[in-house]
């Protein structure tokens, strides 16, 4: 199994449906063949401790089964049309991968 952890930091001029929007595209994701399971969050209404970082505006985790199906995912033409399409909504993107 490998764990695709992704933190997207949205430009702050972003209109709310310029936002919905952005989430729409990454439930689009969803759609990828190689995935195993996806999920799509904010940061969480939790109380602040230094050790978490709830500065981002989207996170996106994805599940696959193996590295292969990881590599898939890099190429697949939903994943490269979420690229195209959005990658100048945001200033920062972190990536973790695990496994």
């Amino acid at each position: 199994m490998l764990i695709h952890s992704v933190y997207f930091w949205l430009k702050p001029e972003l209109t709310d449906a310029q936002r919905a929007d952005f989430r729409r595209g990454l439930e689009s994701l969803a759609g990828v063949k190689s995935l195993a399971s996806v999920h799509i969050g904010t940061p969480a209404p939790i109380p602040p401790r230094p050790v978490v970082d709830a500065s981002y505006s989207f996170a996106l985790t994805c599940v696959f089964p193996d590295v292969a199906a990881h590599n898939a995912y890099q190429t697949d033409p939903l994943h490269l049309a979420f690229l195209e399409r959005f990658r100048t909504n945001w200033t920062k993107v972190q990536i973790y991968d695990a496994v």
